[in-house]
């Protein structure tokens, strides 16, 4: 099977969030996406940002335009929540954002009419019916093939990274589970999910895709749901191990760090140097401790075993990085980096609110309604780090 890899700009930047629709009121769930997204969808059909409907009804997902800067996709996807409101706050439901909702129940959702997600539920059953789930998607232009799968496997050191740092999902259906990211365990459970093969090359990106669809896994490569994958439409990598972060800020910052990495590891193949590649039993363990303890999780730095907090690595790594992030205008987009280290990622926050009521998940929720309604806007932001 031959496999076109689209031409992108190199280092490009585009972003997916996913939201979750709740009740102003009792903080559940609600399954307005339909409503929402009836006239949403053709008042922005010119835009450069989109609104889409999800999986579940209680879910939008809006989506950047490609931006030579992280900021310029944030903007978009500002722009795009903005857009979500003009509906959203009528119906008196507000937005917010995390890797899971802390007490909504499985079997109270309702699956989006399409075709598609309903041979999803057909085939995966219990597990798909479980798939309350949000995240986000970075996407990076690559401007050559050859390069996609060492750059994968690099990325792939920094996966406990980038999962530490926008772990927001401690609570499942009202339980506390002990974990930082429950959303990466639970959303592996799907065919083709879970972490990337340890390929080599495009050829063999293409072989592995022949055999799936030969044999009736997939219909092809949009159905592969890695954690860090190629889209060959897109001419991107696209990095999908992210909890859904809970403020734009954190959202910026966490692209800033993916879109540096790709660029950095992108010159280090320029110049014939080796990029950094872990033995994949590393990689699944280091997945494992980010999502038990988010950025207090010690994790496997090299092939010799090292091991490191994840927060000291990712300052060493942020060192690593200020000249390339001069050069890609994103310095202060991922100085938000060290805020997060400095103040904790959002399941820190809301453990804190919850142990603070005693335990009350309504709590959460509205905490995490205030963020996403009230915390920082980007530019507000970054007037502040000026």
């Amino acid at each position: 099977m031959t496999v076109p890899f689209a031409t992108s700009s190199r280092s490009s930047v585009g972003l997916e969030w996913e939201l979750m629709l709740a009740d102003g009121d009792t903080g559940d769930l609600a399954p307005r996406a339909p409503e929402v997204l009836a006239d949403l969808e053709e008042r922005t059909a010119l835009e450069r940002y989109t609104v889409t409907g999800e999986l579940l009804t209680n879910t939008v997902e809006v989506t950047s335009g490609i931006g030579d800067t992280v900021a310029a996709a944030v903007d978009d996807i500002a722009d795009a929540i903005a857009a979500v409101r003009t509906e959203t706050t009528p119906l008196g439901v507000e937005l917010l954002c995390a890797g899971s909702h802390p007490f909504a129940q499985w079997y109270d959702q309702q699956i989006t009419d399409k075709t598609r997600y309903h041979k999803l539920i057909e085939r995966t059953q219990w597990w798909g019916r479980n798939m309350m789930i949000w995240g986000i998607h970075v996407h990076v232009g690559v401007d050559d093939v050859h390069k996609v799968f060492p750059i994968i496997n690099a990325l792939a050191v920094y996966l406990p990274h980038l999962q530490a740092l926008s772990a927001s999902s401690p609570f499942w259906a009202g339980e506390r589970t002990g974990y930082a990211s429950n959303r990466s365990l639970v959303f592996q459970q799907l065919p083709t999910a879970g972490l990337p093969w340890p390929l080599e090359s495009w050829a063999e990106f293409e072989g592995y895709l022949d055999d799936l669809v030969r044999t009736g896994v997939m219909e092809d490569a949009t159905e592969v749901r890695w954690d860090i994958r190629p889209a060959p439409r897109w001419g991107t990598i696209e990095v999908r191990a992210c909890d859904g972060m809970s403020t734009l800020p954190e959202l910026a910052a966490v692209a800033a760090l993916v879109q540096s990495l790709v660029e950095h590891f992108s010159r280090e193949l320029d110049e014939g140097r080796g990029i950094p590649q872990l033995q994949p039993w590393f990689v699944r363990e280091n997945k494992w401790r980010a999502a038990r303890y988010g950025l207090d999780a010690r994790v496997i730095v090299d092939r010799d075993g090292t091991q490191v907090p994840v927060s000291e690595h990712l300052r060493d790594t942020l060192e690593q990085l200020e000249d390339i992030a001069v050069e890609l205008k994103c310095v202060r987009e991922l100085a938000g980096i060290r805020t997060i280290l400095d103040e904790g990622a959002s399941y820190a926050r809301q453990l804190r609110v919850a142990d603070a009521a005693d335990g009350d998940l309504r709590e959460v929720v509205r905490h995490l309604i205030r963020e996403f309604r009230s915390g920082p806007t980007l530019r507000e932001h970054l007037a502040g780090t000026a």
